[in-house]
């Protein structure tokens, strides 16, 4: 169970999000285009303040920088007015009650999450059988539960359930890890959405918990020592007073603790107080022979690799300052993926924009030494590699679709894993011992599905399949290329009821990401599945700025080229309506995070291309964005304004920074959360402000702010369903209903 930090830091926010429906009817639920305008707005007053800054000689004003302060009683006096203006105007939406029962009905469904085998390697009780870990939902629950359970197919009890932890279902139990033999089980919880963590301890055959919490843990996997002694994290301080989701997070420590003490007593094992963004992930090999530690700077896609020599008896010999740096310089992104003896692999773009997997001797680092395995695809992105036994499974991304592609351990070419169709793979992880693995597949009309791979004879055969309420063979699913301004081609895929006419009346949900080196591969969500079932069409760019070809592609959508991102999704817009898919004045757009900026930006550059425009929990002030927890991190991908040489780049998009009074903007729903630490809410706090005061029509500008949530991850199911129900009614609305 391998832990990607990248992608944690980012501000990546993806819907599981797409798709698969059975059509009540061939169009949405009934509405009108009026709606919106025979609903009469009255914001709530929101004051402005005298603040102007200095970025090298520009002045700019921030009348609403009150706002950023999310604890004080008057900005929760702003938050309970927009609220109240927010949820009167949406009960109010004739789709509303129709888009809810859709979604509870499509919600409704058995789903399990992966299955982990873990071996019984005890000489003591030999003839104990492995044990198998897994999630389930029985469809409506707020939290999924982990099981136990002897064999894939064996009965199963409950291990943790974080329903009970929380009244409103808002303790989320973010990640689990047994120790290799089974015994224990450590986990982290999420309290209300946020990403500070605490890690406790559960005794397998009991269920019962051990005395073990560790606190302050944010950005951290968790790597056990082979004899579950113990296990590495990482942590920052304990925050002052009132910063838990404000204060800025630096200085991250990597940490032993030895179960059965207190944290307190926690051994430091690295940190490097004059590198305060520098942070660290922990892994321990299989064979418990090393411990790899990758070092990051932020979202910066290159990385540091140490490494230390455990010994068996007294694992951790020094304090703190006994790490070997094995490849160093941050030249290019070092992943582990797998050791034999003193040979450890890397999954590397080193010289490779699309990834290679490269094979580094502990003993002789030196990078003359180093032995390409398995070379770079002359079109294909390498994104992940497993070892098992003398074989490496090796998931590639075509076109933002998995291939799944099997060598011996010599980097010889042995041949493709057959998959159950076109679209996106998950798991292949375990043991490098292991007989058999899970993975799952799913894709924009397909509901995730586990399969069980036998590792010897390389069968695969169905595990689970969810019974869902939807005729998937209603609709398709095709893949088209856009043309950007400056000529790039840009994939986009489009989602829709197979009886649908091109003649330019559906509504359409044009949804994009683009950064951070994510791809938005083909995903089901119950949440577009309801969209999909009242007739809507779903299409999701593969912008520039992701990782759908690599480094490349990534860089040219990264600070100075950040406009490359815009120009991509407002090209993918205007190609779904010049080709009679939807027309303006049907067409909404969705982003969260980076996704919610792309959503801000692009409304702000061509407020006459979109009918609707739902930013959620999105980075809008691009000149302040680095001061609050992690954002710091985003300058490699953004710049920031400390730089002036990126000023002038940040202002020409900055959604905050670019409304201008009179403009009559699309109708405008902002999603956050109150307890997101990752992007604070008072960026859509300031925008939504910025945007009551611009706006030039009577399009309706509204800001949904959830309670006790965060940046997306861990919400229940039960609001995450009243927040759809709000979003799909609101887009119902003000791109026309049913107005043929």
């Amino acid at each position: 169970m391998k832990f990607t930090f990248l992608r944690i830091v980012g501000v990546a926010l993806i819907p599981s999000a797409i798709l698969s429906a059975q059509p009540a009817s061939n169009h949405l639920p009934q509405s009108s285009a009026s709606a919106q305008s025979n609903m009469t707005l009255e914001y709530p007053e929101t004051k402005t303040v005298d603040v102007v800054d200095d970025y090298h000689g520009r002045q700019v004003a921030d009348p609403y920088r009150w706002l950023e302060d999310v604890e004080s009683d008057e900005t929760a006096a702003w938050v309970q007015a927009q609220n109240q203006l927010t949820q009167s105007y949406l009960s109010e939406l004739p789709s509303r009650s129709k888009f809810r029962d859709s979604l509870e009905r499509l919600w409704n469904y058995e789903r399990f999450g992966l299955p982990h085998p873990v071996a019984n390697n005890s000489e003591s009780d030999a003839a104990k059988p492995q044990q198998y870990f897994f999630s389930h939902n029985d469809g409506l629950q707020d939290q999924s539960i982990l099981y136990v359970a002897r064999g894939p197919d064996s009965p199963r009890r409950v291990l943790i359930d974080p329903n009970q932890l929380s009244n409103d279902g808002t303790v989320a139990l973010s990640s689990w890890v047994p120790s290799k033999d089974g015994r224990l089980v450590a986990y982290t919880l999420a309290d209300g959405g946020s990403d500070w963590r605490t890690v406790k301890v559960r005794t397998v055959a009991t269920g019962e918990d051990t005395d073990d919490v560790v606190r302050w843990v944010k950005f951290s996997g968790i790597a056990w020592l082979p004899d579950a002694s113990g296990f590495f994290y990482a942590r920052y301080d304990e925050p002052g007073d009132g910063e838990e989701l404000t204060g800025t997070n630096e200085n991250q420590q990597l940490f032993f603790h030895r179960l059965g003490t207190d944290q307190a007593d926690d051994q430091l094992v690295y940190a490097r107080p004059d590198h305060p963004q520098w942070g660290f992930s922990p892994e321990v090999t299989d064979d418990g022979r090393f411990l790899v530690v990758q070092n990051w700077k932020g979202t910066e896609p290159k990385t540091q690799i140490f490494i230390r020599r455990l010994n068996g008896d007294d694992p951790l010999r020094g304090e703190g300052d006994d790490l070997e740096l094995l490849i160093g310089g941050f030249e290019a992104d070092f992943e582990f993926v797998a050791s034999v003896d003193d040979t450890l692999y890397f999954l590397t773009d080193d010289q490779a924009p699309r990834r290679r997997l490269i094979a580094v001797d502990a003993n002789d680092p030196q990078r003359e030494q180093w032995r390409e395995v398995i070379a770079q695809h002359p079109r294909d992105v390498l994104q992940g590699v497993q070892l098992f036994g003398e074989t490496f499974y090796a998931d590639y991304l075509q076109d933002a679709r998995s291939r799944v592609a099997r060598y011996a351990i010599d980097g010889t070419v042995m041949d493709d894993l057959e998959l159950p169709g076109v679209g996106s793979v998950g798991g292949l992880s375990g043991q490098q011992d292991a007989t058999e693995t899970f993975f799952s597949f799913t894709n924009y009309v397909t509901p995730s599905s586990i399969y069980r791979l036998d590792l010897t004879t390389g069968q695969t055969e169905l595990w689970r399949s969810p019974d869902v309420d939807f005729a998937v063979q209603d609709y398709l699913t095709e893949q088209v290329f856009v043309t950007s301004r400056d000529g790039t081609r840009v994939p986009m895929i489009i989602t829709r009821h197979r009886n649908s006419q091109l003649d330019g009346e559906n509504q359409t949900l044009l949804y994009g990401y683009g950064g951070f080196n994510i791809s938005l591969t083909p995903s089901y969500s119950p949440a577009i599945a309801a969209w999909l079932d009242a007739g809507g069409i779903y299409a999701v760019a593969n912008l520039r700025g992701g990782g759908e070809y690599g480094r490349q592609w990534h860089e040219d959508g990264m600070r100075l080229k950040k406009q490359n991102v815009f120009d991509d999704f407002i090209a993918s817009a205007e190609y779904l309506i010049d080709q009679g898919y939807t027309r303006s004045s049907k067409l909404g757009i969705r982003g969260g995070s980076n996704g919610g900026l792309l959503v801000g930006a692009v409304m702000t550059q061509r407020s006459d291309l979109f009918a609707a425009c739902l930013p959620a929990v999105g980075v809008m002030d691009m000149l302040r964005y680095h001061k609050f927890t992690i954002g710091w991190a985003w300058a490699t991908e953004y710049g920031s304004s400390d730089e002036e040489d990126q000023i002038d780049n940040l202002l020409s998009y900055s959604p905050l920074h670019n409304l201008k009074p009179g403009v009559c903007y699309p109708a405008t729903l902002i999603t956050t959360a109150d307890r997101d630490d990752r992007v604070v809410p008072g960026h859509s706090f300031k925008f939504a402000a910025a945007l009551q005061a611009a706006q030039g029509c009577d399009h309706p500008t509204l800001i949904r702010i959830e309670t006790r949530a965060g940046h997306g991850a861990g919400t229940p199911v039960s609001k995450r369903i009243e927040e759809y129900a709000d979003l799909w009614s609101f887009l119902d609305a003000a791109t026309g209903g049913n107005d043929r």
